[in-house]
C-alpha cells in the first residue's frame, strides 16, 4: 500500500530545501523503503514524499533520523482518502490562542489560579468535568459583562480561517466542539468560519455568573460522541474525518478519526496522539491532506 512522508516548516524560522528532502529520501531508502520523486505542496514550508514498502512508524523513525531537533514537523500517511469531508476541532488553545475561561478568570483576578487547574486538566492529571466545576465555582458573582470583554481579546491562531474556509470550499462539514462555552464557540464559529458549535452552558443570573455551570457537562466523551454521531448524520466513515486539539480532553476523538492531529499539545496527549504538530500553523492541516497552496481558500 502506498503512503506519504509529509515534511511541513513553520510559517515563520526554519524552512524546508531540496538538500533535506532528499537526505530524508535517502534515509527510508536505507529502511527498505522505495521513495518516489517529491512534490512540493508550498516552497520551502510543505513537500509530500510517497513511498511504498515500510510501515509508518518506520518511515517516522527514518524522518527523525534526519531531522533530529530541527523545527519541523512530518508524519507518515496512507496515500489513499486524504481529504477527509468532515472536521471537528476544540476551540481553546486549538483554534483561538490561550484559554477563553483563565481570560475570564481574569476579570476576577484569578487567572493564574484558574489556569493552574486548567493546565491540570488538559494534561490528564484531573478529571475534565470536576476541573470545569472547580474554576467556575471561584467565578462566583463576576458581572456578566466579563464575557463579551473575554471574549474582546479572543484571537483565531495562525491559518484557521484558511483552514476551516478551504476544507468547506472543498466540501467538508466544520464542526467546533469545545469544553469551554457556548457564550464563546458561538462566537468563535462564526469568527472562524464554522458550519456548527457545540460547547458547555455557563449559569447566568441578575447578570452575574452563579458559579455553576449548566448539567450535563460536555466532555471528552462527549467530544468523542459528537464526531461519531456527526459523521453518521452525514453518512461518513469515520476513515474520513480529522478531528484536532491540545488537550487529554480531545485524545478519545483524536484516536477515533480518520485523522487525529495533536495541535501544539499538552506532554501527555502528544505521547498518545497518532500526528502531532509542534511547529506548524493551522495551514499544517490542509498540507497533511494533500492540499498545496493554490487551493488554499481564505
Amino acid at each position: 500500500m502506498k503512503s506519504v512522508l509529509v515534511l511541513i516548516a513553520p510559517s515563520d524560522g526554519e524552512s524546508l530545501d531540496g538538500v533535506i528532502v532528499a537526505a530524508v529520501r535517502d534515509s527510508l531508502k536505507e529502511q527498505g523503503a522505495a521513495p518516489e520523486a517529491p512534490r512540493w505542496l508550498s516552497p520551502r514550508r510543505a513537500c509530500d514524499i510517497p513511498f511504498s514498502g515500510l510501515a509508518s512508524p518506520q518511515a517516522e523513525t527514518a524522518a527523525k533520523a534526519v531531522l533530529g531537533n530541527r523545527r519541523l514537523d512530518f508524519a507518515a500517511l496512507p496515500a489513499a482518502g486524504r481529504r477527509k469531508k468532515l472536521l471537528v476541532a476544540d476551540m481553546d488553545s486549538t483554534i483561538v490562542a490561550g484559554e477563553m475561561l483563565d481570560e475570564l478568570a481574569d476579570f476576577a483576578g484569578l487567572k493564574e489560579r484558574v489556569a493552574a487547574i486548567t493546565a491540570r486538566a488538559m494534561n490528564g492529571e484531573i478529571e475534565y468535568q470536576e476541573s470545569l466545576r472547580a474554576r467556575v465555582a471561584l467565578l462566583r458573582g463576576l458581572g456578566a459583562d466579563a464575557l463579551d470583554k473575554t471574549f474582546a481579546r479572543a484571537r483565531l491562531n495562525p491559518g484557521a480561517a484558511t483552514l476551516v474556509a478551504t476544507m468547506r470550499a472543498h466540501g467538508a462539514y466544520t464542526l467546533l466542539v469545545s469544553g469551554g462555552f457556548r457564550f464563546f464557540t458561538a462566537r468563535v464559529r462564526a469568527l472562524a468560519g464554522f458550519d456548527a458549535d457545540v460547547g458547555n452552558e455557563i449559569e447566568v443570573a441578575d447578570a452575574k455568573l452563579t458559579g455553576r455551570v449548566v448539567e450535563p457537562i460536555l466532555d471528552k466523551e462527549v467530544k468523542r460522541r459528537t464526531l461519531v454521531e456527526t459523521a453518521s448524520r452525514l453518512g461518513l466513515a469515520l476513515s474520513e474525518t480529522l478531528a484536532v486539539g491540545d488537550g487529554a480532553n480531545d485524545l478519545p476523538m483524536i484516536r477515533q478519526a480518520g485523522l487525529g492531529v495533536a495541535f501544539r499539545p499538552k506532554p501527555a496527549v502528544a505521547a498518545e496522539a497518532p500526528v502531532v504538530l509542534r511547529h506548524a500553523d493551522l495551514t499544517a492541516l490542509l498540507y497533511l491532506q494533500g492540499y498545496a497552496n493554490d487551493a488554499f481558500v481564505g
